[in-house]
This record gives C-alpha cells, structure tokens and sequence, in this order.
C-alpha cells in the first residue's frame, strides 16, 4: 500500500490522480490534501479519502472545514497557507504529487526534497525557476523526481534501459494549441474563452492559456533540459496536432524511440505513482486505424508565438532570466483572463520585463525569489501604464 499526499487536489491535475487512487484502493493510500478555494469540492474528497492532514489557502477556510467534520472526522489536522503548504510538502507519506499551479509550487517541491520524500511532479515551474537548485538538492538528498507532465513522462519512459549520455535529442511535441496556424495579426484579437478552448486537453485556466501563446511549451522545454541533463540546443520542438505521439528521444546511433497513446493525464499520473511498476488502466486504446493513422509534425511559428521564442532565448540565458521570464508571465495571463491587456501583449510586455533588467545573477534561493518579485512588480506596471 502506497501511501501519497497531494498538493492541489481540487485541481485538474488533482482530480484524475485520486480518480486512479479511486480504482486502485487496494493500491493507494491518501494520507494528506491540499486545495484552492473549492471548499465543495474538498468537502467530498475528505469524506472519500479520509486523509490525515488537509491544507486550504486560508485560516478561515481551515477553520469552515474543522467546523464541517466536527463529530464526522475528528483526526483530521487542519493547516492553511504557504506554512501549510511546506508541512504537507514534508509530511510522512511514501510519495508527494505536486500539481500546484504556479511559482508557489517551488518552495513546497524543495521543502519535500529535504524531507527526502520522492515526487511525482506536475508543478513544472518548480524547475523552469529553480532546476539548479532542486536538481542539485534530489541528487544530494537521493530523492527521486518522477515527471507527470505527458511530454516528460513519455521522454522518461523513452530512455529506460538507455544512458544519458547516449543521447543525441530530445523531440518534445506540442499540440499547437487552438491557435494553429493564425499569424500574429490574426491573434491580436483572440478572446479569452477561444483561448481557453484547447482542442486535446482538459486543464486548469492558467495552463490553458500557456498552450494557447505556447508559453507552456517553452516551460516544458526548460524542464526537459533539468530533468534530462540536455543542452537546450538538443531539445527540438515539434507541433503535432493529433497529440498521439507524447515525445521521443533520438540515440546517438540515430535510432528515435518514442511514446504514443491517446491524451489521458492519468496514464503518466499512474506511471509516476507505480514506477517501476505499471497499472492497468480502464482508458481507450490507440487504435492505429483509426485515430493512429495520420500522424503529422511540423515546425512551431515563433514569430506569430514570441512567447515561445522568449523561453528558448530565456533557458539558453539561464541564470535568473527563466524565473524572470516566468513570474512575468504568471502575472500577464492573470491580466488577460481578467480582460485587462490582450493575448499578443503578454509575450511583449514579458519581453519589455526581460530587456529592461538585469536578471543575470547566479540562481541561488534567495536570489530566484527576488527575481520574480522584481519582475512581477515590472509586469504590473506595465498593466497599469496600459490602462
């Protein structure tokens, strides 16, 4: 029986991953929750999974939930905010999911790497802004990261029984999002719910958005290069629209293996809690007649999608300039989903952040921290200067 603490388990991610803990209880065991503000939600699955420990965003909503389950579950610990959050990160458990959205899901990876707690780790921001870091501190701390990303997961099943340094590239794929094919012009006036619209996955509202700018590409891309040890000139993005093929790795022998199936986030959500082990899984079959037939790949437009571009620039700069780039753009698509700027000016404005400052220090915690602070202070200003 492995026993998992999630963080943000009300989320998209969240939810698949209890739905395979739901049809594996023989196999799993939740032993503590973390959520936004979807108390409604988190009222059901604390009555499902009966965890130990549960973390909401704030005091009052940890005090609405010990009222709740007062004579109901009164072994529950209730905990609230970022302390929460790190006391989740660390709790006993054999294995901690990590789907928080965002930067603030950084601390709580590297509180559960002291803790030497192995992750299964959707939250990939926590190595776009800090992959020196948390890398350095799984490896001293023998901590195993275990991707769910679909892309990571597929690349990492992909290089079993092969070593590093007999790679020559990695092909990570993307869907193109719902803006394939459109010119920049023709993207200046997207609308929000077009955005959101994503023509394979079901995700939250922040990274719908990244697929759409192709933001979330770039993001994968500086993971990739963390988690695989790959210079950022080996990675090749290639868009394919069908999503079957996840991503492959080419060998120096020019042999390229690679993984397909159809778009289920719980197929690498389940890897990542079984591995080396696999589930078998109640989703559809790739049919190779049928949705497997037409597999096509194309170059990503990096003119029409300069977020793409500025994450490539980013990761080749290194230093702070991801973390920048990334709290930048956290802020940005905050203010597009609210109808503040337009779709085109979040890739400009990150830009204009990533131009006008110097974000080439070492990339050390502290600094990391200041880094997106600064740039999400440059970001609001120019929100408001917009206005």
């Amino acid at each position: 029986m492995k026993e998992i603490s999630i963080l943000g388990s009300t989320g998209s991610i969240g939810t698949q991953a209890l739905d395979v803990v739901r049809k594996n209880r023989d196999k799993f065991m939740i032993k503590a929750l973390s959520c936004g503000r979807n108390l409604e939600l988190m009222k059901k699955q604390i009555s499902e999974f009966e965890p130990e420990l549960v973390v909401t965003a704030t005091v009052e909503d940890a005090k609405l939930l010990r009222e709740y389950f007062r004579g109901k579950a009164e072994n529950i610990e209730f905990l609230s905010g970022e302390d929460g959050l790190l006391q989740l990160a660390g709790y006993d458990s054999d294995l901690l999911l990590n789907s928080l959205s965002g930067m603030r899901g950084m601390l709580p990876t590297y509180e559960a790497i002291k803790a030497g707690k192995n992750i299964a780790l959707a939250n990939k921001e926590s190595l776009v802004v800090g992959g020196d870091v948390i890398m350095s501190a799984a490896a001293k701390n023998g901590v195993k990261i275990l991707p769910v990303d679909s892309e990571h997961s597929a690349i990492f099943q992909c290089m079993q029984g092969n070593l590093n340094k007999e790679i020559k590239k990695i092909y990570l794929t993307a869907s193109g999002g719902p803006f394939r094919g459109y010119s920049r012009a023709e993207l200046e006036d997207v609308s929000v719910e077009q955005a959101l619209n994503h023509p394979k996955w079901t995700m939250g509202r922040k990274i719908s958005i990244d697929s759409a700018t192709l933001m979330n590409k770039g993001l994968e891309l500086i993971e990739a290069k963390w988690l695989f040890n790959v210079d950022v000139d080996d990675i090749e993005i290639l868009v394919h629209p069908q999503s079957i093929v996840h991503s492959g790795v080419e060998f120096k022998d020019t042999a390229v293996i690679a993984q397909l199936g159809i778009p289920d986030m719980r197929i690498p959500i389940a890897l990542a809690f079984t591995y080396p082990d696999r589930l078998k899984m109640d989703v559809p079959e790739l049919n190779f007649f049928n949705e497997g037939s037409k597999l096509t790949f194309e170059k990503p437009d990096l003119e029409s999608f300069k977020c793409l571009k500025l994450a490539i620039q980013a990761a080749k700069s290194g230093k702070l300039y991801p973390a920048a780039m990334n709290g930048a753009n956290e802020v940005l698509v905050e203010s597009f989903l609210n109808g503040e700027i337009g779709f085109n000016q979040i890739a400009d404005f990150i830009e204009e952040v990533l131009n006008v400052n110097d974000f080439s220090n070492k990339p050390e915690l502290d600094s990391i921290l200041e880094a997106d602070k600064l740039a999400r202070g440059k970001a609001y200003d120019l929100i408001k200067g917009n206005k």
